[in-house]
């Protein structure tokens, strides 16, 4: 049995950004920018109004005010995607849009709030300082200029800056494919009437929400009975040209726990066994090469909370180093200080499921209802984790305490 760190670090060792493909810029949120990326022009492409106004020469309006207005002749009107080279003359205007470019001349553009138009002349309410109200060409990055660095992932307002950059396709590391093998007699699926020693499977539902969550999709799902024979057939299905693997239940030493013999029979070498925490203890983790590729397995326990809480640990760091996102990225810690007594055995570090609340002092935890593993209603209100050291048996109200945030996206 190793110790959480360790079978952590195990772990990233496996792992490293796959490769790289190139994705429409329409479906590749989510995804993480593999190289930088390079402005092909400058931004602002030219000179433009920042709003709707006129252009004029700041030092024709210098004395202009609200009593004493200064009257320009309007000599051209410019909308968004018009172009005029005709330079702008002493005492007159240009009537602007917003976005619109600004001709050669104009070096200030007055509100249209405070100007007044009638039959081709303008009154101009106020004066301007120069270059008021007008966006310059380069003024927020410049053709050649690194504009969006590797790594980064694609959000709603990087897939609109892209596209302001003229980039209908992006390189990103390709996301993991990530299969299911669920095993137990006892499972049956929501929506149908439970018989005697029956329960739902939840684990499947949440685990591929998780992935889900993270953009991984489709997920596909194999069931196994407690079956050695079965097991072996379904793991192999669920290998096929897969990254991942995460098996559900059958990873204890129970007479039918059948998934760690199974997969070091089909040739996966055994990383580790067993970690020292709770929940979770059983946790396995192999790898394989199988047609040119390295696959991972990971072996997580059946009871509900064990398994999701054992993924957000230790897996789902994995994956995001496999979209290019770093580990220092994906887990984050911090402290708070403790409101409810916590009691625990000492040898095991614990994952308590936690509320964090944060006001003008400090944030401040509390352990939610129902700590059991099979509980899985305290998870769904939790939004950390409270690390309880391993040789610690006591936290008293006021500890500070090591939290983590529960992301799940």
């Amino acid at each position: 049995m190793i110790q959480f760190d360790e079978a952590l670090q195990a772990i990233l060792e496996q792992t490293q950004p796959l490769n790289v493909i190139q994705r429409p810029l329409k479906e590749c949120l989510g995804y993480t920018i593999a190289e930088p990326v390079i402005a092909m022009y400058d931004h602002p492409f030219f000179n433009n109004s920042a709003m709707d106004g006129y252009g004029v020469k700041s030092e024709d309006i210098e004395n202009a005010s609200k009593d004493s207005p200064v009257l320009l002749t309007i000599k051209e009107t410019i909308q968004a995607g018009d172009y005029s080279e005709t330079e702008l003359t002493s005492n007159s205007a240009v009537k602007l849009f917003t976005g619109a470019p600004t001709p050669p001349g104009v070096n200030a553009v007055v509100m249209k709030e405070f100007c007044t138009e009638k039959e081709g002349r303008v009154l101009i309410h106020r004066p301007a300082k120069i270059n008021e109200n007008i966006r310059f060409q380069g003024e927020e990055f410049q053709k050649g200029q690194t504009v969006i660095a590797q790594g980064t992932t694609i959000t709603p307002p990087v897939v609109g800056f892209l596209a302001n950059l003229g980039s209908d396709q992006v390189k990103v590391y390709r996301k993991p494919k990530v299969s299911l093998l669920v095993t137990g007699n006892e499972l049956i699926a929501p929506g149908r009437p439970l018989q005697p020693g029956q329960i739902y499977d939840s684990n499947s539902y949440a685990l591929t929400a998780a992935l889900n969550e993270m953009g991984i999709n489709p997920v596909p799902v194999f069931y196994t009975k407690d079956d050695q024979a079965e097991t072996r057939q379904k793991l192999n299905l669920a290998l096929a040209d897969q990254d991942v693997v995460i098996t559900l239940g059958g990873i204890s030493v129970g007479d039918y726990d059948f998934v760690k013999e199974v997969v070091e029979a089909e040739g996966v070498e055994t990383v580790f066994w067993r970690i020292a925490i709770k929940p979770g203890k059983p946790v396995y983790f192999g790898r394989q090469q199988q047609g040119g590729k390295n696959q991972l397995i990971f072996g997580l326990p059946g009871n509900p909370v064990s398994a999701l809480v054992t993924f957000h640990q230790l897996i789902r760091p994995a994956l995001l180093n496999m979209m290019g996102i770093p580990p220092h990225f994906s887990i984050q810690k911090t402290t708070a200080q403790l409101e409810t007594p916590l009691k625990k055995r000492a040898g095991r570090l614990e994952f308590v499921r936690g509320i964090c609340t944060a006001d003008q002092k400090a944030p401040s935890v509390r352990s939610t209802q129902g700590q059991s593993s099979h509980m899985l209603s305290g998870l769904t209100t939790a939004n950390c984790l409270i690390h309880f050291p391993e040789e610690q048996t006591t936290l008293n109200p006021g500890d500070p305490v090591m939290i983590e945030p529960l992301h799940w996206r």
